[in-house]
């Protein structure tokens, strides 16, 4: 554990903070505190939060989702994007006068990647703030926040290189109305984009124990579970740092045997590796669903090399008519960044010209932002702001045509759904997902949530599809 201390003195104590004040989850008079957690950024990020609440209720803290009532606050960040870290200074930073004020909340903590990243610098940006904690220091958040309350000072814990292996215990989720959840096999990344900051926050590949994945997935089915998708930063690498030979298609294989799963997804797959033994575990693997998100980032090859990606345009499509070859109806989503440092007309305009050969179904279009720590950091950030943003809206509009083609296409074919809520416009109507990730949303009865059900598609619009219900 690594505690601020920088200068030893009064000024560096947690402004408010005291163990009188803030009861701890074992007090005499049984009073809980209550903690906010606030999540952004990617479902890694979700899921990290889904264990730290666990973590904490098994501690005698309790969860609330109303910032007003909270004792504690924490805010799971993101450092992928400056957009990301931008909201996250200006909502921490606007509880400075609410905690100065003797309000409820008496500890704030920033975890996860923006802790890792900036380190003590959050401290003194945001001299309210009591902890610090990287995402690989989450499993010692209880002790920390004890600690705070019990000691009246700041902590930073940011000095874990990796999780350990040995920490499952799968009581962190309760029994859930939900019909999905993520789980996660591997932490890390080797690969080093120029642009990319996670291996600098969330470290090196790390696979999971296959037994660990395979008995969360399981615990996940007796709570109700009916859809798992499995998270990596590039699933491909699954298995690599394992002396057992043990891969990616053979977790597959390995938990499409499991019964009562109904769904498999799995989340990101890097272009580089992506194989054609995978394609084919998702042709043939029943719970496999078939859909593949697959991040291009750019049509250029000269960009390409520069974001240190490790293959063309050329490979990538190559891999994608054989993907569409095997699995016809495939579905597929990608990432792009524009305004990249030297991205010239031209470059943007293939990828332009990707987005119209490949029709994916979903885009998710960025903006470039220099990242601290990376090799694009060092490069000129040299394209004005306005160009990329008329670059980012002209793909996000051409998106927006591809989607509703794909889509209309869907009209008046019976797909199956898997249920997952009421909707909140109308509680006559139910939302849910196809195999291909569509979502749909139809009238019917409350009880068909966690059921798949078969739809006819009646209208398509950009971001989903309206329905019949049919029947089971």
């Amino acid at each position: 554990m690594n505690k601020y201390d920088k200068n030893s003195g009064p000024s560096h104590l947690a402004l408010g903070v005291n163990a009188e004040d803030l009861p701890l989850p074992r007090n005499a008079s049984g009073w809980q505190p209550k903690v906010f957690v606030k999540t952004f950024g990617c479902q890694m990020n979700k899921y990290d939060s889904e264990i730290l609440m666990g973590m904490l209720r098994s501690r005698g803290f309790a969860i609330t989702e109303d910032l007003e009532l909270a004792d504690i606050a924490l805010f799971n960040t993101c450092s992928v994007r400056e957009h990301a870290e931008t909201r996250v200074w200006g909502q921490v930073g606007m509880l400075s006068k609410i905690k100065n004020q003797k309000s409820k909340i008496k500890i704030i903590g920033v975890i996860g990647c923006m802790a890792q990243a900036h380190k003590e610098k959050i401290f003194d940006k945001l001299p309210h703030v009591d902890l610090v904690c990287g995402p690989q220091n989450i499993y010692n958040i209880p002790d920390y926040l004890e600690d705070i309350a019990k000691n009246n000072k700041k902590i930073l814990a940011v000095d874990e290189r990796e999780r350990p292996v040995d920490r499952e215990n799968f009581s962190f989720r309760d029994k859930t109305k939900d019909t999905t959840a993520y789980v996660t096999i591997m932490e890390g990344c080797n690969n080093f984009c120029s642009y990319c900051i996670v291996p600098y926050v969330r470290g090196r590949e790390k696979s999971r124990p296959a037994e660990f994945i395979i008995k969360e997935i399981e615990e996940l089915l007796k709570k109700g579970i009916k859809e798992i998708t499995l998270l990596g930063q590039n699933v491909n690498s699954y298995g690599k740092d394992f002396k057992n030979g043990c891969s990616f298609i053979d977790l597959l294989n390995d938990i499409d045997k499991i019964t009562n799963l109904k769904r498999l997804r799995f989340l990101t797959s890097h272009p580089k590796d992506a194989e054609v033994k995978m394609f084919k575990a998702i042709s043939k693997l029943p719970t496999v669903c078939e859909n593949l998100h697959l991040p291009i980032q750019s049509g250029s090859n000269r960009i390409l090399k520069a974001m240190n990606r490790k293959y063309t345009r050329e490979d990538y499509l190559r891999k994608v008519d054989v993907l569409k070859k095997l699995v016809p109806n495939c579905s597929l989503n990608t990432d792009i960044i524009v305004g990249f440092p030297d991205e010239t007309d031209e470059d943007f305009m293939q990828t332009v010209d990707i987005l119209k050969q490949v029709k994916f179904d979903t885009a998710y279009i960025f903006k470039y932002s220099p990242r601290p720590y990376t090799q694009a950091a060092k490069f000129e950030d040299n394209i004005p702001q306005k160009i990329k943003e008329e670059r980012n809206q002209e793909l996000l509009r051409l998106q927006k045509e591809i989607a509703f083609f794909n889509n209309q296409k869907l009209v008046n074919k019976r797909v199956g759904v898997l249920v997952e809520k009421v909707s909140k416009k109308d509680e006559d109507y139910l939302i849910g997902r196809t195999r291909t990730d569509k979502m749909i949303i139809f009238k019917g009865p409350v009880d068909l949530i966690g059921k798949i059900v078969e739809v006819e598609i009646k209208n398509a619009s950009v971001s989903g599809l309206g329905g019949e219900w049919i029947g089971p």
